[in-house]
């Protein structure tokens, strides 16, 4: 999956629903942005852990597509590890990936997650492992 395809794809699926923007990337860093509501949050009125871990997801995959060795075709998510430092309100959740590692057949990226304040909410490391083309 090229670049183009992945954003292509993430208009029509979770990254949408999620309202996921991309606000900048390249090959060592991505940057997206994502409009919590009130449809994103516990009973509490907080941000859902699991609405941050898929948009850390989310963003690390496309930093792992971004960095896919040649002739190769996508990356899947083999480990995620998230912690937790606060409860986010909702409005605009901001996250930084990077990559920790970057090999021929697993990536690891590092999330960080900010609130609408620019507080430290979660930080998520993930492996993405990489895919061959189908025969």
């Amino acid at each position: 999956m090229s670049p183009d395809e992945f954003l292509a794809a993430h208009d029509t699926n979770l990254g949408a629903h999620l309202s996921i923007r991309f606000t900048g990337h390249g090959r060592d860093e991505i940057n997206a942005e994502m409009d919590a509501g009130a449809n994103h949050t516990t009973f509490g009125g907080r941000v859902h852990g699991g609405a941050l871990m898929a948009f850390a997801d989310t963003v690390g995959a496309y930093g792992a597509i971004l960095n896919l060795p040649s002739a190769k075709h996508g990356t899947t998510t083999l480990e995620s590890k998230t912690s937790f430092f606060l409860a986010a309100r909702p409005g605009i959740i901001k996250a930084k990936s990077v990559p920790l590692h970057s090999g021929r057949s697993t990536m690891v990226w590092q999330t960080s997650i900010f609130s609408p304040e620019g507080e430290l909410v979660a930080m998520v490391i993930q492996t993405q492992m990489v895919l061959s083309p189908r025969s």
